[in-house]
Formats: structure tokens, C-alpha cells, sequence
């Protein structure tokens, strides 16, 4: 991969999550101040999910077979900046909801295809990659630092105004004109439809009857669950909570990730497959507790931790997820295993999260005032129990578990 290439795919992943951050972090708290209810802001961002389950058919049927990749997430990008500008102009609910769905069936299969675009001119993926996709991590830090800092001279109280949502068209709008020179990846020669199954990753089914495969696909769509709760309605407890600039503190989430995944081959030769996964699943469980028990007074380092805990959960849990199943499925198998994990995460796990945590902070809000300590217990011994479950059901049986995988090593 040659420098040009490198940059430019940098700048690809940069705006790719830098979008996803600018819109993402806040919606809860602007859609909260404009009398949206806790089961509402939980099916906005169900939209997202939504968007998860959507993206395989629109990548599969059409952007791995017709067109070259780097095309279709060009038009998808400019669609959505489009949307998400009129998006921000709206004002009922049901008319949010539909625009933001239609925005994420936009955005969320680009984040296949910027994948795609890469592998497809790496010399060595496992090497290369960790480098571009960083910068993915990076431009959501940018997007949350901006909010804060930047757009904050614009209004008094810019996370519950619509200007996060135009940042993110603008930014969509950019990427959605360079996506057309990157470089180009043409779509896959094959003259056989791809079926149902191969799309939704069906051909990693036969794996579940390996038991520990099956109680880790099991515990990765439980664990989603809870994970929703953070990604919906962190900002808008912080903001209810009288901390200023929430965004920017958010990003210490992402500080924190970049920081664990460069210690993550110190830990795997320590720890191993399973004690790095469960550790995951307890710092959700240790997160949402420093949530519920913190304030903004003396004890706001018990809020701060639960943020810093982000590269522990994401990290320990997910990445180490991917590490597993790359090293657990056989090789014909193996991508079609990671789109069934990611399936069952980011698709059906977040999607009952999402309609569960909106439910939750419904319930829990009396006359107009928010319990969050309350709120913040119901995914704290959610996570939990999925731990005491995954420690005593899962047993790493393959020969060599403590070894990490070429993608965290160099």
C-alpha cells in the first residue's frame, strides 16, 4: 500500500466515523428538548439498528454484484447528507423517525464498503488495516470535540440543537464527492445470486453446535443489550446532570479504546480468549454501576470512570469477539461467521437494547425528572447476569487460546 493510498483511506475512515459521532452522541439530548419520550428516543435510535439488519441485502445484492464500491457508498453518502439536512428541519416525531430511518439504510452499509474499499488494495490486511482503521476511532473523537468546542460558538446549548445533525450532513456531503477518488473497487464477478443465507451469514449456523460457539454468539447478542443503554442516553444523562461539554467527555470513551487496543496483545498473552471476553462483559456491568452511584459533586471520577471503561468493554468484548471467531471458524467460513456475529450485536442485540433502554427511561421518569440511578441499574445487572452466564457456561477449546492474531500484534 503505497502512501497515496494510505491517505487517502485514512481520510475515508476519519469521515466515515466522524459522521456516526457527530449525530450519533447527541441525539438523545436534542430529541429529549424537543418533548420526544423515553420510548420515542429509544425507536430513533432503533433506526440505527434497523439500518444493521438492512445493510448485508443492500450490499449483498447490490454493491458486491452491479457497481464498484467505491460509487455506491458516493451516492449513499450524498443521499444521506441530503436526508439528514432535512432531518434536522423537522419537528413531529413520527416524521424524525422515518427520516432517520431512511438516513441510516443510507449510512449503515457504508461501513461495509469502506471495508471493502480498503482490503481491496492492502498488500497485507493484517498488518495495514489496524492503521487506517484507527483513524475511524479518531475522527469520532474530532466529531465530539467539535460539538464542544467548535460548534458551541454558534449557540448556548449546541448538543440539544440540530446543529450536530447539519455537521454530520456537511461531513457526508464531503465524503460522499471523495468516495468517487478513492480507489476503485470493482464489484465481485460472480453470475450466481447470492442467497439469503449466504447474506444474513447463515453458513456459520452449522458452528452452533459447537457449545462454546453457541454460548458466545449467545452472550454477544445479550450483551448488546445493555450496550444500548450507554449509546442512547449517555449524553443526555450527562447533560441532565449539569456536566459541560458532554460530547467532548464522551470522547474520552474513544481515547481510551485506541489506548486498550495497542495493550490488547499484552493482555491476550496474559489472559487468553475467555478471561478477556468476560472481563469485557464486567466492566459493562462496572460501567453502569459508576453511572448510578456517581454525580457531578464529589463523587463525578465515578461518572468519568464509567466513560474511561469504554475501551475495556468495546475492546475486551468485541475485538476480542472478532479474534475468536476469525480463529475459531474454518477459513471458507469465516466471513460469513463475522456477519453473523455482527448480525446478532449490532443488528438484533441493539435492536431490543435500544426499544428496552427507551422503555426503561420512560418508566423510570416521573412528572418530567429522569431517575438515572434507577435507569442506569437495569443494564448494570443485565450485564452482569450475561457474565456470571458466560463464566460458567463457555470453555475455549481450541488449541492455542492465548495467542493474538497477526491485526493486533503489529
Amino acid at each position: 500500500m503505497t502512501a497515496r493510498i494510505y491517505s487517502q483511506l485514512s481520510l475515508m475512515m476519519f469521515l466515515q466515523f466522524f459522521i456516526w459521532g457527530a449525530w450519533f452522541v447527541t441525539l438523545g439530548t436534542y430529541l429529549a428538548g424537543i418533548g420526544f419520550s423515553g420510548t420515542q428516543i429509544g425507536t430513533a435510535y432503533l433506526t440505527n439498528n434497523i439500518g444493521a439488519i438492512v445493510a448485508p441485502f443492500l450490499v449483498g445484492l447490490i454493491a458486491d454484484r452491479f457497481f464498484a464500491a467505491e460509487k455506491v457508498m458516493g451516492i449513499l453518502h450524498i443521499a444521506g447528507a441530503v436526508v439528514l439536512y432535512f432531518v434536522s428541519d423537522l419537528t413531529s416525531a413520527g416524521a424524525i423517525i422515518t427520516g432517520l430511518l431512511l438516513y441510516n439504510i443510507c449510512y449503515m452499509p457504508t461501513l461495509a464498503l469502506v471495508n471493502t474499499v480498503s482490503f481491496n488494495v492492502m498488500d497485507t490486511p493484517d498488518s495495514e488495516f489496524p492503521r487506517v482503521r484507527v483513524w475511524g476511532t479518531l475522527g469520532w473523537i474530532c466529531a465530539g470535540l467539535s460539538i464542544s468546542f467548535l460548534l458551541s460558538g454558534f449557540t448556548t446549548n449546541v448538543e440539544a440543537s440540530t446543529y450536530p445533525m447539519c455537521m454530520a450532513a456537511g461531513a457526508s456531503l464531503l465524503l460522499g464527492l471523495f468516495s468517487f477518488f478513492l480507489p476503485h473497487t470493482p464489484p465481485k464477478m460472480t453470475k450466481e445470486k447470492p442467497t439469503l443465507g449466504e447474506i444474513l451469514g447463515a453458513d456459520a449456523l452449522g458452528m452452533l453446535k459447537d457449545r462454546s460457539f453457541a454460548i458466545f454468539a449467545l452472550c454477544s447478542l445479550l450483551i448488546s443489550i445493555p450496550l444500548a443503554f450507554y449509546y442512547a442516553f449517555t449524553n443526555l444523562y450527562l447533560n441532565d446532570m449539569g456536566i459541560a461539554d458532554a460530547a467532548a467527555k464522551m470522547s474520552l470513551g474513544q481515547m481510551s479504546e485506541v489506548a486498550f487496543m495497542v495493550l490488547m496483545p499484552f493482555f491476550f498473552r496474559r489472559l487468553g480468549v475467555k478471561w478477556m471476553l468476560l472481563v469485557g462483559m464486567l466492566a459493562w456491568a462496572a460501567r453502569y454501576a459508576f453511572f448510578a452511584s456517581g454525580d457531578a459533586d464529589d463523587l463525578i471520577w465515578m461518572i468519568y470512570g464509567g466513560i474511561l471503561l469504554h475501551g475495556v468493554c468495546y475492546d475486551f468484548f468485541f475485538v476480542t469477539g472478532q479474534v475468536y471467531v476469525d480463529q475459531k471458524a474454518p477459513k471458507a467460513n469465516r466471513a460469513s461467521a463475522q456477519g453473523f456475529i455482527a448480525l446478532l450485536t449490532y443488528g438484533v442485540g441493539l435492536a431490543i437494547g435500544s426499544t428496552l433502554a427507551g422503555m426503561t427511561v420512560e418508566a423510570m421518569t416521573v412528572d418530567g425528572v429522569r431517575h438515572w440511578a434507577n435507569i442506569w441499574w437495569v443494564p448494570c445487572v443485565f450485564a452482569g447476569a450475561v457474565a456470571v452466564m458466560f463464566s460458567l457456561l463457555f470453555k475455549d477449546e481450541r488449541g492455542n487460546t492465548n495467542e493474538p492474531t497477526a491485526a493486533l500484534t503489529d
